[in-house]
């Protein structure tokens, strides 16, 4: 009986010590399955995101792409902070050998990262915003302003806008609302090409009846298209670009002007911030965003023929421009034609030709008379610059790259070690005071230096003030409306915003000057970077 109860209480004292010991065993279990599927979803991710996506390896061995959808604020935080996570983060798609460098890189790709959320969280609000902006501009100036507006709010006769109309303007518009050419300008002067390319750009803005309107009525030209081309990438027709012939020229001139960036649009928003780039053999790193909107196709890069789509809202930029320049020209050989753009619009205008030298179509190339960007952001790095100065000097194009005081897009994305893109062309820069140079670079190239703040803020005030009295000094066609000082006190908050409108644009077009021996200087530049041996 005391044997039995003695085995008992044997049993009793070993019952914790087993589950205890079945307890460290399940612990260690876990804790190697966990190691184990770490270490595999590790690798899995890794190699995924140096390999994917596919597509971008198909038709080129170097890329770096960034993707603000596929992670979290947190994880952006960690990106910046933790060097070793840049590999196995949402955000980016590589290849392996593309992601070297050190905090400043990723300081770099931090910031478009954050700006590319905060679009597409605040992306729906922002279109909104821009619609109900438009929407109220209009109806003030269809209705003769506000008082008058009040009063047929109760009276009954509100004219209402429609925005497919010929009458309904867009916030760049209304901000300057010039829509006729400079009478004083006639075709063979020095300054009617870049005039005219700068009025092509600001109207590309608007929609499609109101161009119409403005080439056949206004300016007594030819319209040959108004365009909404498809973006493979996003699944959607995003890119816009008009063309007409002015038949008043000998040789008739075709003019090809793509919209810039909509300051109310979440997309083109993103892409002019977006640090991503691929490698085109032979030619160099290109801004993947631009190349995108210009009609690079998602599996095959950039085949020199595609077969055209059936259906009209699903054609290229590139493909769809080449076929009616090629259409247009074959019938009057004398013909020439310039492309042209505004912000965004300056960035594929350059591409364009870029696609072009690329697929070796020299007959078209002989056809441009030039490439004229206003305020255009960098496109490419070192490689891509000497690929394209060597191709506009081969193909005698000239490619005049205007920049007006601290326009901010021009100095994006950052040109410095740590990122590739680079201008690589001189710039025609002007001032407040719309007195140009020729420069190899814009003035405070990176836009964020220190120094400059004073001088920033200085000429934003300055500039406020010259809106003002310009009506006095250059006349009536430059005076500055309600909205336009609005801005201009915007630009006091952010020196440089401002800047980038087209009301500067359209006055150094018409205003600015470059003195005799800088017109000189432009010459004997032509010849080193790719500008022909032409008088600007």
């Amino acid at each position: 009986m005391r044997s039995s109860l003695s085995s008992c209480h044997r049993r009793r004292q070993s019952l914790p010590n087993k589950l205890f010991c079945v307890c460290i065993y399940n612990i260690y279990i876990y804790i190697y399955m966990y190691i184990c599927i770490y270490i595999y979803v590790y690798h899995l991710l890794h190699c995924f995101r140096v390999m994917a996506p596919a597509y971008e390896r198909q038709f080129c061995d170097h890329f770096m792409l960034l993707k603000p959808e596929d992670g979290s604020f947190y994880g952006l935080i960690r990106f910046l902070l933790f060097s070793d996570y840049s590999e196995t983060s949402g955000f980016l798609h590589y290849t392996e050998t593309d992601l070297q460098g050190d905090f400043w890189r990723r300081w770099y790709i931090f910031n478009s990262l954050l700006v590319q959320k905060l679009l597409l969280l605040f992306g729906k609000p922002l279109v909104l915003v821009g619609n109900m902006l438009k929407l109220w501009l209009n109806l003030l100036s269809r209705n003769g302003g506000f008082l008058k507006l009040f009063f047929k709010f109760f009276t009954g006769g509100v004219v209402r806008p429609d925005p497919s109309s010929a009458t309904f303007t867009s916030v760049v518009g209304c901000l300057d609302g010039r829509v006729e050419l400079d009478k004083s300008i006639r075709q063979g002067d020095r300054k009617y090409n870049a005039s005219l390319a700068m009025m092509a750009s600001k109207l590309s803005y608007e929609n499609a009846e109101f161009v119409h309107t403005i080439i056949r009525d206004h300016w007594n030209m030819e319209n040959l298209g108004f365009y909404n081309f498809w973006n493979d990438f996003q699944g959607q027709p995003s890119t816009q670009a008009i063309m007409f012939q002015d038949t008043k020229n000998n040789p008739n001139l075709i003019v090809v002007g793509f919209r810039g960036t909509d300051p109310f649009d979440p997309i083109a928003l993103g892409i002019d911030v977006d640090l991503s780039w691929i490698e085109l053999e032979g030619v160099g790193m290109a801004h993947s965003g631009f190349m995108k909107a210009l009609g690079l196709q998602k599996d095959k890069g950039w085949p020199k023929e595609i077969e055209k789509r059936s259906d009209p809202q699903q054609q290229y930029a590139y493909y769809e421009i080449r076929s009616k320049l090629r259409e247009i020209l074959q019938k009057n050989e004398r013909a020439k034609f310039i492309v042209t753009g505004h912000s965004l619009g300056g960035a594929l205008a350059i591409l364009f030709v870029t696609i072009l030298a690329m697929h070796e179509e020299a007959w078209l190339l002989d056809k441009l008379e030039g490439v004229y960007t206003f305020g255009q952001p960098r496109v490419g790095n070192k490689q891509f610059g000497y690929y394209m100065k060597e191709k506009l000097k081969e193909n005698d194009v000239r490619y005049l790259r205007y920049v007006y005081c601290n326009d901010i897009v021009p100095r994006v994305p950052y040109d410095d070690d740590s990122i590739f893109f680079e201008h690589f062309s001189p710039c025609l820069y002007y001032n407040m005071y719309y007195n140009g140079k020729v420069l190899g670079e814009e003035p405070n190239k990176n836009y964020f230096s220190p120094l400059w703040v004073i001088p920033k803020y200085l000429n934003a005030i300055l500039e406020l003030i010259r809106s003002f009295i310009i009506p006095y000094i250059g006349g009536s066609d430059y005076k500055e409306n309600w909205l336009m000082k609005m801005y201009r006190v915007l630009g006091l908050i952010i020196p440089g915003l401002a800047e980038h409108s087209l009301q500067d644009y359209v006055n150094i077009t018409r205003l600015g000057s470059l003195p005799m021996d800088l017109q000189n200087s432009l010459r004997h530049r032509n010849s080193k970077v790719g500008l022909p041996k032409k008088s600007q």
